[in-house]
């Protein structure tokens, strides 16, 4: 282990991050009674230009008014590269009246970008005399975002998460894909016999991701899938991202929030085996050994760090 150790992500759930478009106020209540552990509320990407004052109106009465229960609520802003960005920090921090948590920033390309809104936003919170820290979470979706992944996670203070956006990455890379997410048809490898065998296109991102959110303590979390009609393939994406470190997914569609949180919710059976590796290891550790053997492998200080993860999660999400 290094000297200096890796910090803890923030204890906060994250299973499932529900995105619902600032332009439609009418979902807002059904957003807020959803099984979502996150609420973005939008005025970027899923906002027309001549909505996105409306569209803001909107978010600061929801933000107000609506009983958003223990959910974490964020509104992701519009990017830094439009007109738009600063007057929805402005006019969010100063409208609303302390139950905001998070603003997402998008399409983050370097550390720069991050101390710009941070700017902004600390010199409203002094003005305003807030007493709560407004956090952010970043969109990683371009080729700089990816190049400059750990700098935008050691950027501020105020980071907590950080997603995948692949649409945009994909745009950004000049990949050759329409696809927001999943499998892609033609990124495949022949085996001898002549089978095909599906790659990840987003494996690297979403590897980098998880690096640099380790590293820093923050919560990195798998992006929108864009067919919310294939479950099974909205299933079998976030389970790459849980195995790899992820810790939830945006859901674009109310569909894919039972799916988000059942991937990124131990099973019973997950939390069980965890538990019983620790009472083996404390048993171990009682004989006077640095390791034990559970049905027949090798468990050791590395599989507590794992067993203690599973029963963290499981906690977060309620079955602690």
């Amino acid at each position: 282990m290094s000297f200096k150790p890796q910090p803890a992500s923030p204890r906060q759930p994250n299973r499932c991050q529900l995105f619902g478009p600032g332009s439609r106020p009418a979902i807002f209540g059904k957003m807020a009674s959803s099984a979502a552990d996150v609420i973005n509320l939008d005025l970027e990407d899923s906002v027309a230009p001549a909505d996105k004052a409306e569209a803001r109106k909107n978010v600061i009465e929801a933000v107000n008014t609506i009983d958003w229960g223990q959910k974490t609520l964020s509104v992701r802003i519009n990017g830094l590269d439009t007109e738009f960005w600063y007057r929805d920090v402005v006019d969010l921090l100063e409208q609303t009246h302390g139950r905001l948590d998070q603003i997402m920033i998008p399409k983050v390309g370097n550390a720069g970008d991050i101390y710009a809104v941070d700017a902004l936003v600390s010199a409203v919170e002094m003005g305003k005399n807030s007493k709560k820290a407004i956090n952010f979470e970043v969109i990683i979706e371009s080729a700089a975002g990816l190049a400059h992944v750990e700098e935008i996670a050691a950027a501020s203070p105020r980071m907590r998460a950080m997603s995948l956006g692949a649409a945009d990455y994909a745009a950004s890379m000049g990949m050759a894909t329409t696809g927001i997410g999943g499998t892609q048809e033609a990124y495949y490898m022949l085996a001898p016999d002549g089978q095909k065998h599906w790659g990840d296109p987003w494996h690297a991102p979403m590897v980098a991701i998880v690096a640099a959110c380790r590293t820093h303590g923050l919560l990195p979390v798998d992006g929108p899938f864009g067919d919310f009609s294939d479950d099974e393939g909205f299933r079998a994406q976030a389970m790459r991202a849980a195995t790899l470190g992820m810790v939830g997914k945006w859901a674009i569609h109310p569909r894919q929030i039972a799916l988000a949180n059942e991937v990124f919710t131990p099973s019973k059976a997950q939390i069980a085996e965890a538990r019983e590796i620790l009472a083996a290891m404390e048993q171990a550790k009682r004989d006077g050994q640095g390791a034990a053997v559970y049905k027949g492998r090798l468990v050791d200080i590395a599989s507590i760090r794992q067993a203690e993860g599973v029963v963290r999660q499981a906690a977060l999400a309620g079955e602690g």
